[in-house]
């Protein structure tokens, strides 16, 4: 019954970094995923202090549907199911994006996931693994696992069944350790209080759980920039999220949790 709490999207805006930064500080937060092709993850990087390493696991967000080299998600899938995805193409790809981090940090990712999921489809899930496993082989990264729970839906259930049994085998077959069930699925609808409501029965679902959880998280923080919009369509669910995970009520949602950093 062990929990990670882990903030996606790490260097997609500033908005997300100051509050995902934030949150680590706060001890609210044991991981975040970096978006490495976006233009600002150079800047962003740099929040990502030693102070900051020590308190969370930095992972990469393996992205294919929003920076860089991308397909629309619809599209990627297809592609992927039918086996069709250009396989050089997507591990220069991998190469790529796991260079820039370690441009940046001076380390390996001490965990690998995917925007939305992507790490799990078919082919890029095997590409990426067999990556991993010849730049990491003697200090492998942990893998997570998009396993939502039986509760969340449609939505839970088509992440699931887009490959995250057949990664964890292969990670597991290759000697990667691996996060057990996904937390956090839901369709960004709702006020802080519906948030709040969700996190209770999370960490409920967390504390009767095997193995170690992953709850992810989208936080953000609302910025005044030149008056100009934040062009992200899940930004008003962003700012639910951090206002009750740096709330009072964390630590009273959580309480009965062994919150940890990795598997």
């Amino acid at each position: 019954m062990q929990l990670i709490i882990c903030a996606d999207d790490f260097a997609q805006s500033p908005e997300i970094d100051i509050a995902i930064v934030r949150l680590i500080e706060n001890n609210r937060l044991t991981a975040t995923s970096c978006m490495v092709n976006s233009p600002h993850w150079t800047a962003s990087a740099k929040l990502l202090t030693a102070e900051i390493r020590q308190k969370a696991h930095i992972g990469l967000h393996l992205d294919f549907t929003q920076f860089g080299y991308r397909y629309p998600h619809y599209l990627l899938t297809l592609l992927s199911l039918v086996r069709c995805l250009p396989r050089l193409a997507i591990q220069e790809s991998i190469e790529h994006q796991l260079n820039q981090f370690e441009a940046q940090l001076g380390t390996k990712p001490d965990y690998v996931d995917g925007h939305q999921h992507v790490h799990q489809l078919p082919q890029i899930r095997e590409i990426l693994l067999s990556v991993l496993k010849r730049r990491y082989d003697k200090h492998l990264p942990w893998i997570r696992i998009a396993r939502p729970h039986m509760a969340s839906g449609i939505k839970g259930w088509i992440i699931k069944m887009l490959g995250a049994n057949a990664l964890e085998l292969e990670a597991k077959r290759l000697g990667f350790r691996c996060s057990n069930a996904l937390l956090g699925v839901y369709n960004f609808s709702g006020s802080t209080q519906d948030y709040k409501k969700r996190l209770v029965d999370w960490a409920l679902k967390a504390k009767q759980g095997v193995g170690t959880s992953v709850l992810m998280c989208h936080p953000a923080v609302k910025l005044q920039v030149d008056g100009s919009e934040v062009s992200d369509p899940i930004y008003p669910a962003r700012l639910n999220e951090f206002s009750v995970l740096n709330s009072e009520s964390f630590n009273a949602i959580f309480n009965e949790v062994k919150i940890v950093r990795e598997p």
